[in-house]
């Protein structure tokens, strides 16, 4: 049975998502974060990243949740939520599973430069990351204008590998989405699967944490 370490408000609650919806068992430990919002000692020595998610298969610990999600899914819910290399969408879920690190990396660099300030030597990196989110979430708007879901009519690992992007960055300082009213539409749709709504009452950002 898969293990899920889950840290309070990261990431980790999209693998819960991905076991709600595929219906296997798992176990769910959690870890609190310390008074600095960072992990504590005992999550780092989980894994050398020391990242949430990160999960036990048996002698397997494995991080970094696009990995994730594709070996559970592949491994043991034979390929669901994935498209095959022959499906004509096949290169549109490949770009859109990579939306979550691309959309962090903005995420990240921004954080660092508000932190720091534009000076003479980030100017041009704040410009340039500026200008690949604005492209990316504008691109991301137009997409959902004309598909359902990111990968086209199905909903795939796409979705949940964006929704926290698009559902909980705004709350640590990340872009908002009012400006894009396709996405706006595409998370209230989301966010009424039955495997979500059970998926976030367990780990999600506001979920109840477990008695001791």
């Amino acid at each position: 049975m898969i293990t899920i370490y889950h840290l309070a408000q990261s990431q980790s609650d999209r693998v819960v998502w991905l076991m709600e919806e595929l219906g296997l068992p798992y176990e769910l430990e959690w870890f609190e974060r310390g008074e600095d919002m960072l992990a504590p000692p005992e999550y780092c020595a989980l894994h050398p990243m020391g990242t949430a998610p990160t999960i036990r298969d048996g002698d397997l610990v494995m991080a970094e949740s696009t990995a994730i999600v594709q070996y559970i899914a592949h491994r043991y819910g034979d390929g669901r939520f994935t498209l095959a290399p022959d499906h004509p969408n096949y290169p549109d879920y490949l770009y859109w599973l990579m939306f979550n690190n691309n959309a962090q990396t903005s995420f990240l660099v921004n954080l660092a430069i508000q932190a720091t300030g534009i000076t003479a030597a980030n100017e041009n990196l704040a410009k340039t990351t500026q200008r690949r989110q604005e492209g990316l979430y504008k691109q991301l708007d137009a997409r959902l204008g004309e598909n359902p879901y990111l990968a086209g009519d199905e909903f795939t690992l796409c979705e949940i590998m964006a929704m926290t992007n698009l559902t909980a960055l705004p709350a640590f300082g990340g872009r908002t989405i009012d400006d894009l009213p396709n996405a706006q539409r595409y998370i209230e749709r989301v966010s009424q699967r039955p495997a979500y709504r059970k998926a976030m009452g367990i780990a999600g950002p506001t979920a109840p944490r477990p008695a001791p």
